[in-house]
């Protein structure tokens, strides 16, 4: 099944491309959320088919905190770079993924 263009797919567990993603924004991150995370890892995320591709991105950042990702993937005629859109943080572990 296609995704619905401009609408986000299911959620799916965070894999190694997702977590890829994820370590070239932590720095990013970090700027943006004026902290420094000792924990990055990759939860679960959902995607969004536009001129390119919206990864929303849960990541542990620690204990019961969470952060969540907006990142935004040219296509890959346009150079296929990563851009760090906005972020959520903090965010619990069980709060959903939603748009933002």
């Amino acid at each position: 099944m296609m995704p619905i263009c401009g609408g986000l797919s299911e959620l799916a567990e965070a894999n190694a491309e997702v977590q890829q993603i994820c370590d070239e924004m932590k720095v990013h991150a970090e700027q943006k959320a004026e902290t420094t995370f000792k924990i990055f890892t990759a939860i679960s995320y959902k995607t969004q088919v536009v001129a390119g591709t919206n990864y929303f991105i849960k990541v542990h950042v620690g204990d019961e905190e969470c952060i969540h990702l907006r990142v935004y993937k040219k296509l890959p005629c346009h150079g296929g770079d990563l851009e760090l859109s906005d972020l959520q943080y903090p965010k619990a572990l069980s709060d959903p993924i939603e748009y933002f």
